[in-house]
């Protein structure tokens, strides 16, 4: 079968190739991919500056229909992103299999969803509900990521002034998952993220156009950083009150210049997290289930494989807040 596979190492080096596809273990599931998010993630392993282990296809924001596995046949599910850990380092036996250093993930050490097929562990499959469109239910893996940044260590009380920088797809599931915490919440973000902006308007959310980096309004009790911009750090170090909390989520792929004396001078918690855990997931569920967070209207368009390209491109530029590659 056809995968959107990471060749080699380095810039680029990226492209449809033939994969060879494997019968699922008694411990596996084959699901069909029904759709795969592009990730910022899949944007810097494509220009070179997140690990992957190359050739491998591409590819960790799935939902898909179980075709083997244990009795799920016809179930359609996500899953969870870790293909393997130790099981028995301390981040293991914490419930943090996300910070194991033998951890084997799905579009970066084995072959991930960017593909018509896919094997992965029966452990980490979740069903979604009916309600549920298949490339609104593969925004699940990222809100999860979101949860395990805003909650496992909880960042945001009730009445709490709340600023998320960023209006990416992580920035609109943060800024929701923020307000159903009880924040107060701004989105914020650059004159290129206006439509960006006006999505976030459409879920009820309070937006606003920053001219570059700078202190905003506020002070805020609590700054989410998901733009990854040297900027973008730079404005919620300065808008941050004395004592509040600073959540890094989003990630630049490269050294940035910031103003870190101000961590010091305000006293600020910094949080931040690296992927999902298993109790992130089942926050991230249950958001779902209570239509506290709306996942469908981030999901700019349905692209088929063959126009990898196109979608990559338009991700990268802002031009859309959330492209979804269909493998069929």
């Amino acid at each position: 079968m056809q995968g959107l596979t990471k060749l080699a190492p380095g810039v680029g080096n990226v492209g449809l190739s033939e994969r060879e596809e494997r019968e699922p273990a008694p411990d596996e599931a084959l699901l069909e991919v029904r759709a795969a998010g592009i990730c910022g993630t899949d944007l810097h392993i494509e220009a070179g500056e997140y690990p992957s282990v190359p050739p491998v296809t591409m590819g960790h924001e799935v939902c898909g229909v179980v075709v083997t596995g244990s009795g799920l046949e016809g179930a359609r599910v996500v899953s969870e992103t870790y293909f393997s850990t130790c099981r028995s380092c301390e981040h293991c036996r914490d419930g943090r299999p996300n910070l194991c250093l033998q951890r084997r993930s799905i579009g970066t050490h084995v072959d991930g969803a960017f593909a018509p097929r896919l094997v992965v562990p029966l452990a980490g499959l979740h069903r979604v509900p009916d309600w549920l469109s298949d490339e609104g239910a593969a925004l699940t893996e990222p809100l999860a990521c979101v949860c395990n940044a805003l909650f496992t260590t909880p960042a945001i009380a009730p009445g709490d002034s709340v600023l998320v920088i960023g209006p990416g797809p992580i920035g609109l599931l943060a800024a929701q998952a923020a307000r159903a915490a009880g924040g107060d919440v701004t989105l914020v973000g650059t004159e290129r993220d206006r439509a960006r902006l006006a999505v976030g308007r459409k879920l009820g959310l309070e937006t606003a156009v920053t001219p570059g980096s700078g202190r905003l309004n506020g002070p805020f009790d609590v700054v989410v950083e998901c733009s990854g911009s040297g900027a973008g750090i730079s404005t919620g170090l300065l808008s941050a009150r004395r004592g509040a909390r600073f959540v890094q989520i989003g990630l630049r792929g490269a050294e940035v210049t910031v103003p870190f004396d101000e961590i010091c001078f305000r006293e600020l918690v910094v949080t931040s997290a690296n992927a999902s855990t298993p109790a992130s997931w089942r926050r991230a569920l249950a958001l779902i289930a209570s239509n506290a967070v709306e996942l469908e209207p981030l999901v700019t368009e349905v692209v088929p494989l063959a126009e990898w390209e196109r979608a990559f491109s338009a991700a990268r530029n802002a031009e859309a807040v959330k492209l979804v590659l269909d493998p069929r």
